[in-house]
């Protein structure tokens, strides 16, 4: 099957031994023989050899046409249970061979999933093994941000950039004053019209400002406005930092030597941090607020009467418990976002689906931390 060869331009040839030991390669494989060498090859009975090793260091020109046949064949020989020993490529082509074949090494392996019982449970073990290594990736990313955060504060000058956590405070706390605002406020005109409803059977609408008052400082305040900011920030900080890996700049970052926690990850923490408390008070305002006009229209109270009620029935620990929450909740949300930012892959629909998994895990966390300081302030009476 070998070919004649050309002095100017050796036409591209290939020789199989009579033991099917070694696959000989040699001449110009360029696209210009791909037609001829694409039929010839395809005629080659692969099938019945052991290992095989490819010596293609006759080889005098290689373009992507000729390196992508190699590949072909080489790939061919391994599907028919051949084991390809070796590949002998001048050094000169061995960047474009492996460039070729580079994404056949990054693609998944896709696991076939039994059907029937057998399947949901490999779903379920799946799921609570991806869930478990999930875990221990964020509490090793956990560690290695609050040291760079711990050393970042022992030298100020050196590693906290003050403008970019201006910046972020404008993006996650002013920027949301608006959205922020009326949610809380329409949630403050719902709370207190069901208690209106439901407390008149009693006889005692008054208590509405009572339960108003107590359920939006201690929990609504906060809570709505973390799950809030999660949507909105925590969302922004995977988009932005996983287009930035997406495009590269990450690993540009990387190679000039900048550290990309103090870089991308402090600020937003930082950001957030003194952001949310700020936006939780705000929140409590805007929703005593709705309360105090829906209980001015439907009960007669005047907006004076309201504030002496609500005065009687709280006290400044009730305000204290909302905002001790607050920069827990900011914690985690830019913790979130900036780890699953840096799952990205080299996509733009990773991109999207990890923006999508930081906000159900940043909500999730937060609910799960909210749950976990009510059992706490009851323990402790508080």
């Amino acid at each position: 099957m070998a070919s004649l060869e050309n002095a100017a331009e050796p036409e591209a040839w290939f020789k199989l031994d009579r033991d099917g030991r070694k696959l000989a390669v040699g001449g110009a494989w360029t696209i210009a023989e791909s037609a001829r060498l694409d039929r010839e090859l395809a005629a080659l009975n692969l099938s019945e050899h052991g290992a095989v090793a490819i010596d293609a260091s006759k080889i005098s020109r290689l373009d992507s046409a000729g390196a992508w046949l190699l590949l072909r064949t080489r790939r061919a020989l391994e599907g028919a249970d051949a084991k390809v020993s070796d590949l002998h490529l001048p050094e000169l082509y061995r960047p474009l061979l492996e460039t070729l074949d580079q994404p056949r090494k990054s693609e998944p392996r896709k696991s076939r999933i039994p059907a029937g019982f057998r399947g949901r449970l490999y779903k379920i073990g799946r799921t609570a093994t991806h869930t478990l290594f999930q875990t221990l990736s964020m509490l090793g990313y956990l560690g290695r941000v609050t040291v760079e955060t711990l050393e970042a504060f022992a030298k100020p000058k050196h590693n906290l950039r003050i403008a970019a956590i201006f910046q972020q405070i404008e993006e996650t706390g002013i920027n949301a004053l608006p959205i922020v605002g009326l949610l809380s406020f329409l949630i403050g005109v719902v709370i207190a019209y069901q208690g209106i409803t439901q407390l008149r059977q009693f006889g005692a609408e008054l208590l509405t400002i009572d339960g108003l008052g107590i359920i939006t400082l201690r929990e609504m305040g906060v809570l709505m406005t973390a799950i809030i900011v999660a949507g909105r920030s925590g969302s922004a900080f995977t988009a932005h930092i996983g287009s930035m890996r997406v495009n590269q700049e990450i690993d540009a970052m990387q190679t000039m030597g900048l550290n990309t926690v103090d870089t991308l990850v402090l600020p937003r923490i930082i950001g957030l941090v003194v952001a949310l408390p700020l936006l939780t008070l705000y929140a409590d305002i805007m929703g005593l607020m709705g309360g105090a006009i829906m209980c001015y229209f439907d009960l007669g109270v005047t907006f004076p009467a309201f504030m002496r009620e609500l005065q009687q029935a709280l006290e400044v620990k009730t305000l204290l418990v909302g905002l001790v929450k607050a920069p827990v909740f900011a914690f985690v949300i830019a913790l979130v976002g900036c780890y699953e930012g840096f799952q990205v892959e080299r996509n733009a629909a990773s991109v999207g689906l990890l923006t999508t998994r930081s906000v159900v895990e940043s909500v999730f966390l937060v609910i799960v931390l909210d749950a976990a300081f009510s059992v706490m302030f009851s323990v402790l009476g508080i």
